[in-house]
């Protein structure tokens, strides 16, 4: 094919050809896609198409300068809304539900549309949240106690929460998601992430969704340890704020763009649920502890999840099908959160003996 359209050998194709080559394979297309074609042959002024993105496009992959040639051509997309069309099935209107849910652009929505496969399907957010809840049960069963587990006396001798005199073994700072203060907590925890969780994994993917997941539950257990040092850490509520947070940030800024049915009633449900669960851990943590002299959970993971969601989790759900590795503002944040995370293991290192703390006894 690039010989033939292409005999100089110089990486271009001509507009023309290309509008040829259009003209004769473009009923084997999926429309969308046919459209993006035609809006990338419109854009350009050069009267020439490098051949690598017209790769790219058909290959399911969109490189920087191809996304900014469809930025011009987007203005040229005359036919009608995905919202408008009809005849569709079950999960064809789902897959559109989904897009106009997470994306702001009718061009990325379209391309998602066509493009998506559910293959792999949002394994991630399932997964994680089946293991949460099947842990919750097995502790409710050894405790005899669903309605505010962390007030058993037995609670912290469990070997996944984090414990500040129990620092020193790492895998505390990311399995305490897997314990929980209670059914309340847990309910409103599961809820957040598979309504906002499982929609932007079907956009974004595992690997960016766990990314941004994981980040704001090291975030959140670190940040305990930093400002709220004698108190322990359960929940997977840093993981979810990140999440929750990044996707609320990312509306806002594209409101305009943004085409989802209620979006201001769901931002409102969404932020009561994050305000009704972070004040009950404020609560929680002031409350007279169960097992003095050590206090009941710290709110201040949920916060470290927050600062990770608006930071690296709107560069990740911002840059839609990109290289974040282009992304200048993608490495200004994980430097930051790299520098945080490297602070907080010094801090945890010395802090704690030169201030001289007296932390409860370990469980």
């Amino acid at each position: 094919l690039l010989s033939q359209f292409d005999p100089d050998n110089t990486g271009y194709i001509s507009t023309e050809k290309f509008r040829s080559l259009l003209q004769r394979h473009g009923s084997e297309l999926d429309p969308h896609k046919l459209e993006v074609l035609l809006a990338l042959a419109d854009s350009n002024s050069e009267g020439r198409i490098c051949y690598q993105d017209f790769v790219n496009l058909m290959s399911n992959k969109r490189s920087n300068s191809f996304r900014q040639a469809i930025l011009q051509g987007n203005r040229r997309l005359c036919s009608k809304a995905l919202l408008e069309e009809t005849g569709l099935s079950l999960s064809q209107r789902l897959i559109r539900h989904v897009a106009y849910e997470t994306l702001p652009r009718e061009i990325d929505r379209k391309w998602y549309y066509d493009s998506y496969t559910c293959c792999p399907p949002p394994w991630f957010m399932i997964t994680i949240t089946i293991v949460e809840v099947a842990f919750f049960l097995y502790n409710g069963v050894v405790l005899d106690r669903f309605v505010l587990q962390v007030s058993h006396p037995l609670y912290l001798k469990n070997a996944l929460l984090y414990h500040p005199q129990l620092r020193a073994q790492a895998w505390r700072y990311l399995t305490y998601i897997f314990m929980h203060a209670g059914i309340e907590h847990l309910g409103l925890n599961v809820v957040l992430q598979l309504l906002v969780g499982v929609p932007l994994e079907m956009v974004h993917g595992a690997a960016r969704i766990s990314f941004v997941y994981v980040a704001g539950v090291v975030a959140g257990s670190l940040a305990v340890s930093v400002a709220d040092m004698r108190a322990p850490v359960v929940g997977s509520s840093g993981g979810v704020y990140a999440l929750v947070s990044a996707h609320l940030a990312n509306i806002v800024m594209n409101w305009s763009g943004m085409k989802c049915q209620f979006k201001l009633l769901r931002m409102a449900v969404a932020l009561i649920c994050m305000s009704f669960e972070f004040g009950r851990a404020v609560w929680l943590r002031f409350h007279p502890s169960a097992y003095p002299p050590c206090p009941h959970p710290s709110f201040m993971a949920h916060l470290g999840g927050v600062m990770v969601g608006i930071t690296l989790g709107v560069v990740i759900l911002r840059n839609y099908e990109q290289r974040l590795q282009d992304q200048t503002l993608w490495w200004i944040f994980l430097s930051i959160y790299v520098i945080f995370v490297l602070f907080a293991i010094f801090w945890n290192i010395f802090a704690y003996s030169l201030l001289d703390l007296k932390l409860p006894p370990p469980p």
